[in-house]
């Protein structure tokens, strides 16, 4: 099968090959699925499981990809609420060879049923993206309607998924980009916006929940704003930031089928709508992720015609 597939940390999105590999088995618990589109995370280069098993051993040349909708081909022993043939999305593990291929084996557990009125291509687009919003304002942070929330990178392919949600919950967002960014944050759900650019971001005031995408200075300046009680979430890794009379949590997004599954049928019945910027072929995925023109949403990489 082709592939996507990284050797050398230091090279980033220069280091990608397009390769013929070996196509997965089904081990115990896991299924084989064709994959028709996959998402990918820029950062990934830079995490340590894209590099070293759970043992730490290297296990480059390792394919890149965690997202991922396509067709269920093999069942492996163990495996239960899945069959053959079955339309599925989901979040393959960060430790195994990823979904910028042909085919991925990876744990049944991490799929859920791909509805036929979706397309693969937003299939693929949801589980960073939606996961990622759902966790963090939900399990995290605990949001219930009347509440305020920052949403960081609000025209993003995170921050567009972190207004919607939030502003269907009955939270006020105000959503954080560059200029040019405006209208779309707004037309994402964002009651208001702030241009990190001009604007000041203490002109705010006190937020019940900050989701941040960014860290830094700006993760700092944010965690003045959590009013008391309040939570700042952040998924750019650990912090020292805390709120002065609020919570800090740092997260790692996790596969949930049943939040996958609530997360596809607000698409399907419009409340969700999900930011997709370029689609391409595997053929030419290490051009594009090389490319130097701005993303404009998540980038998908169409594994077959």
């Amino acid at each position: 099968m082709k592939a996507i597939v990284v050797t050398d940390q230091a090279a980033g999105t220069a280091g990608m090959k397009l390769v013929e590999r070996p196509e997965p088995q089904a081990a115990i618990n896991d299924v084989v699925v064709q994959v028709h589109a996959a998402g990918f995370v820029n950062t990934e280069l830079e995490w340590p499981s894209t590099w070293a098993d759970r043992a730490f051993r290297d296990r480059t040349p390792s394919i890149l990809g965690h997202e991922l909708a396509g067709v269920v081909t093999a069942l492996g022993y163990g495996t239960t609420g899945l069959s053959v043939g079955q339309r599925v999305f989901g979040l393959a593990d960060w430790h195994r060879d990823g979904t910028l291929a042909e085919y991925v084996a990876m744990e049944g557990r991490n799929l859920a049923p791909l509805p036929g009125d979706v397309d693969f291509t937003v299939g693929a687009s949801l589980p960073i993206s939606g996961l990622t919003a759902w966790q963090g304002l939900f399990q995290h942070g605990r949001l219930h309607a009347g509440q305020s929330v920052l949403a960081h990178g609000a025209a993003g392919a995170v921050g567009s998924m972190v207004a919607q949600l939030a502003r269907e919950a009955g939270a006020y967002v105000i959503g954080t980009g560059r200029a040019a960014d405006r209208q779309k944050a707004l037309d994402f759900g964002a009651n208001e916006f702030v241009d990190l650019g001009s604007d000041t971001l203490e002109h705010v005031g006190a937020v019940d929940l900050v989701f941040d995408v960014i860290g830094g200075d700006i993760q700092k300046r944010s965690a003045t704003l959590v009013r008391a009680g309040g939570t700042l979430v952040t998924v750019v890794g650990p912090t020292n930031i805390r709120p002065a009379d609020g919570l800090a949590i740092d997260f790692v997004v996790e596969s949930d089928r049943a939040q996958m599954s609530e997360i596809v049928q607000r698409v399907r019945d419009g409340r969700l709508r999900t930011n997709i910027g370029k689609v391409s072929t595997l053929n030419d995925a290490v051009a594009t992720f090389n490319s130097t023109e701005r993303r404009a949403g998540k980038t998908i990489i169409c594994a077959r015609p």
